[in-house]
């Protein structure tokens, strides 16, 4: 449904892993509210032109951007090329993330360096190479997809509870050093949510899950969506803060 309303109209977003997940869902949101979406992903081409044909039934238009963003000179091309393409980007929303669970005593280093260079050196990346085009403009939305993890620890997840905490750390800092350009940089703290990340999980695992979670549900991809969509279109002066969006899991 197009609605009536579309205060992102004439901006730009990019959106990093989003073919699926809450990537896809912030996508979507943001283009039901005007916005032009660069579709940054890795791997999945069928599901980015997915996003990309739901983009444009919204009344958006969109265009696909691959690379491998833990990659510093891939992420800066997907940039690069975004701003080849547009001549401006307003938004930047740092959403890619895997997971390589196990316990510190049988992580690797492999399991290690996977996750944080795709959770959170990623952001870096991306975010240095926007920030010139948004100071330019005098205009920016920086929103980082953290998690509960990196507030709270969760068993298994040293690794990504490392770099979502680290998202946390390098958002503050963004806020203090870009507030006088007129850009704000928030994250966003999901609990846990109904996405392809939680797909290998056993059921019963997933209703001992759901027991911990006041609210006895996971989130839909879209509740977290939402929550992207407040701090980029109505948070003018909300700016180095977190909103958890987790259910009551992490108070």
């Amino acid at each position: 449904m197009i609605p009536t309303s579309r205060p992102l109209a004439g901006k730009v977003a990019l959106v990093t892993g989003a073919s699926r997940g809450i990537g896809r869902a912030i996508a979507l949101e943001l283009a039901n509210r005007g916005a032009t979406i660069a579709i940054s992903f890795r791997t999945g081409l069928s599901g980015a032109d997915v996003v990309r044909t739901e983009i444009e039934q919204l009344g958006s238009s969109s265009e696909i951007f691959q690379g491998d963003i833990s990659d510093k000179l891939q992420a800066r091309g997907v940039v690069r090329q975004v701003l080849e393409t547009y001549e401006r980007l307003d938004i930047l929303v740092n959403n890619a993330g895997i997971t390589r669970d196990r316990s510190i005593r049988k992580m690797t280093d492999d399991d290690w360096t996977d996750v944080i260079d795709t959770n959170l050196n990623s952001a870096f990346y991306c975010t240095s190479a926007a920030i010139p085009a948004m100071i330019e403009q005098k205009f920016g939305r920086i929103v980082s997809v953290a998690s509960f993890a990196g507030q709270a620890g969760n068993f298994g997840q040293a690794n990504y509870a490392a770099s979502k905490c680290g998202l946390v750390a390098f958002t503050k800092v963004l806020a203090l050093e870009l507030a006088r350009f007129n850009i704000t940089a928030n994250v966003i703290a999901p609990g846990f949510t109904a996405t392809d990340m939680l797909s290998g999980v056993p059921l019963d695992r997933l209703e001992q899950i759901k027991e911990k979670i006041p609210m006895r549900r996971l989130a839909e991809p879209e509740e977290i969506a939402k929550a992207a969509a407040f701090l980029i279109c109505d948070a003018d002066y909300v700016t180095g803060q977190q909103i958890s969006v987790n259910g009551g899991l992490y108070m």
